[in-house]
């Protein structure tokens, strides 16, 4: 046992990173539409229970002194949120966002000549829209049903007024242009109305604090971290996570589940892609203007996916990559053996020295249930084609913050508690993804499966095939996911870092 916890201290670290930041090498050349994270879960928030809280996060690593043009969406862009509330791998509705920079080409009169300043804010900034702000940016939210292309489309629109245009919160550029970044950012917290959808939802876009914890420059560095084994799930001494002081731009709906559910199905999947069109021309003497030096046309191309957290990151071999971010769920055959043969655990072993600790389950159909299909009697369709697609089981019931366990289901399983609300069930702010995928990587569901196969695993995945033994449960990154800060309601996640913090 001493040489096995030992080992687990190496063990810990090598998928803490972004959940899915830079994940790619394509991504990295167009920021602007690299998804960073995608939550789904059932809000917590008192007196909202019954909808569904959808999440995704784009442009990693935002820091909060990003000035002068600091972080806004691509208008050349269409970011998407897909679920597939029938399990045959297919979005059956998908919201699509749209967005707009309004130049108002402030001017200064310098001597003789009016003279347009070169910063997006002129003065002070509290309200929507506020006169001072030199951009203006906008959104749109369509509903599709069907096909994300050919399918009926509806635009989302405003409960108050009935305008299908909503304004976006300028960034937290710092307390002097916004003395009191929460309260402006509150009045851009829209309540909508969704066709096809007799309950009113929500919707938010703006910045937030980024809400993933990693511990990523050592991390890379051939795992160089302090790691180690959880003595106390409720203190674990974790390091600063590496993204503390950055910020993302979100995108957050709020859904009544009757909304999202097709007939008496409970579960739905979901995922988030941003889309390029396939053409862009630049003028070498463009006019004034914003980006006005390109013209993108021709069809939408995917180059952007993120659903489940960490595969992109730390499933999919290397030349895939691209390949991965530009699939659809329904083609996810092509990449079952980075699932069913995964490498992750052989290259922890390899790069710390420390043979015979990949568990010995192959094919791994312990991953395949829990990643691609859902687990049976939790978040598995009753007609489920394998997909890489986060999964959310609408009848099992919120559980109030303070009560969540960050180990989510797995933390369940090893304290005999009552939350199975949390990730691989969905996935809230606060679940430990790392932690958690770190246990499964390793065979800590083997472990829970037994030799009586009580989760449906297969008579492989038992203890045996788990050399870690019991120690596996006890892996963790360095980093408390659970320790960072978030709203009590929606959009849940918290106020950005401003530029003068």
């Amino acid at each position: 046992m001493a040489i096995l916890a030992t080992a687990a201290l190496g063990l810990a670290a090598p998928v803490a990173h972004a959940s899915s930041h830079r994940e790619a090498p394509f991504i990295t050349t167009v920021p602007k539409i690299d998804a960073t994270d995608f939550y789904m879960f059932m809000s917590y928030e008192s007196g909202r229970t019954d909808y569904v809280t959808l999440i995704a996060n784009y442009q990693p690593f935002q820091n909060g002194y990003g000035g002068p043009n600091f972080f806004a969406m691509d208008p050349n862009a269409l970011y998407e949120i897909h679920v597939d509330n029938n399990g045959d791998a297919k979005e059956d509705i998908t919201f699509q966002f749209r967005f707009k920079n309004n130049l108002k080409g402030t001017a200064l009169t310098i001597g003789d000549k009016s003279v347009a300043i070169p910063l997006i804010q002129s003065g002070t900034v509290s309200d929507v829209a506020a006169a001072n702000l030199n951009i203006n940016e906008t959104y749109t939210v369509n509903i599709v049903r069907g096909d994300r292309r050919s399918g009926t489309s509806q635009a989302i629109t405003n409960a108050s007024g009935g305008s299908a245009t909503f304004d976006k919160p300028v960034d937290n550029i710092g307390v002097k242009t916004i003395a009191d970044y929460a309260a402006y950012a509150a009045k851009h917290v829209y309540n909508v109305s969704i066709p096809g959808c007799n309950m009113p939802g929500k919707v938010f876009v703006g910045q937030r604090k980024d809400p993933f914890a990693a511990n990523l420059g050592v991390i890379f560095d051939l795992v160089n971290a302090p790691v180690g084994v959880i003595t106390d799930p409720t203190l674990i001494g974790a390091a600063t996570s590496s993204l503390d002081r950055n910020n993302v731009t979100t995108l957050a709906l709020e859904v009544h589940k009757s909304c999202l559910m097709a007939g008496t199905e409970t579960v739905i999947g979901g995922w988030t892609t941003a889309s390029m069109r396939q053409a862009r021309i630049l003028n070498p003497a463009p006019k004034a203007g914003l980006q006005a030096n390109d013209k993108a046309g021709g069809a939408w191309v995917q180059v952007s996916r993120l659903g489940m957290p960490l595969v992109n990151e730390v499933v999919i071999g290397l030349p895939d990559k691209d390949k991965f971010n530009a699939s659809k769920p329904k083609d996810d055959g092509q990449f079952a053996s980075y699932v069913t043969n995964p490498t992750l655990p052989a290259l922890i072993a390899t790069v710390l020295n420390l043979p015979g600790t990949a568990p010995t389950n192959l094919p791994r159909n312990d991953l395949v249930t829990t990643f691609l299909t859902g687990i049976k009697g939790l978040n598995q369709p009753a007609n489920v084609v394998a997909s890489e697609e986060l999964r959310l089981n609408t009848a099992v019931a919120a559980v109030p913050f303070a009560q969540q366990n960050r180990l989510g289901v797995v933390g369940n399983i090893l304290a005999s508690g009552s939350d199975n609300a949390g990730y691989p069930n969905g996935r809230r702010p606060k679940d430990d993804v790392v932690d958690i995928s770190l246990v499964a990587m390793m065979g800590g569901l083997c472990m829970a499966n037994g030799t009586a196969n009580t989760l449906g695993f297969g008579t492989a995945c038992t203890p045996s095939a788990v050399p870690l033994g019991a120690t596996s449960f006890k892996l963790h990154d360095a980093v408390d996911q659970a320790a960072q800060p978030f709203l009590a309601a929606f959009p849940y996640l918290y106020t950005p870092v401003g530029g003068t913090q």
